[in-house]
């Protein structure tokens, strides 16, 4: 018998669902994982490294197999990274999980991570990348998106209680 994650987090990068993800699974007294971990793991590098040396189909084909193998595997709470829903067989493999897109705007963007070019997507010009990235993947988020919560202007606490309100969630 296959596990069911508790919840899953999707959002851009720098949106805060790895911290977010932790509170959360410490509130539901459950484990957490991050699949950008579950292959910087297996991988023996840094997604950024990945990008650079193989390119984003190849790190997107390792991130659709962590995907599937973190859903298939744990209980608790599952981060996803910000690229996973543009896989359409990643987003059929949501539905039917409690799944928060956490969202922010550009401007919430630059203050949290100055879209520095750490990441890989936005080497370029940062903001309009981000833009760009958004415009590409909202209706994603929204579409495998059980609940959506606002990160903009909000503490990590706050946001995790917004999650665990819209998901109706009981606590460990």
């Amino acid at each position: 018998m296959s596990a069911v994650p508790a919840v899953v987090l999707v959002g851009p990068m720098g949106v805060g669902k790895s911290t977010v993800g932790r509170l959360l699974a410490e509130r539901l007294g459950v484990g957490y994982r991050d699949t950008d971990d579950d292959i910087v793991a297996e991988q023996g590098r840094e997604i950024s490294e990945i990008f650079l040396d193989e390119g984003e189909p190849v790190f997107r084909t390792m991130e659709k197999r962590a995907v599937r193998t973190a859903l298939a595997e744990h209980d608790g709470v599952v981060a996803l990274g910000g690229g996973a829903v543009l896989d359409p067989d990643t987003r059929a493999l949501l539905a039917g999980h409690r799944v928060v897109y956490l969202s922010m705007e550009v401007e919430e963007a630059v203050r949290r991570t100055g879209l520095n070019v750490a990441r890989p997507l936005l080497a370029v010009n940062p903001r309009k990348q981000w833009r760009e990235l958004m415009e590409a993947r909202r209706h994603l988020y929204e579409e495998v998106a059980t609940a959506v919560v606002p990160t903009d202007g909000r503490t990590p606490e706050e946001v995790t209680q917004a999650a665990f309100d819209a998901l109706e969630l009981k606590q460990a």
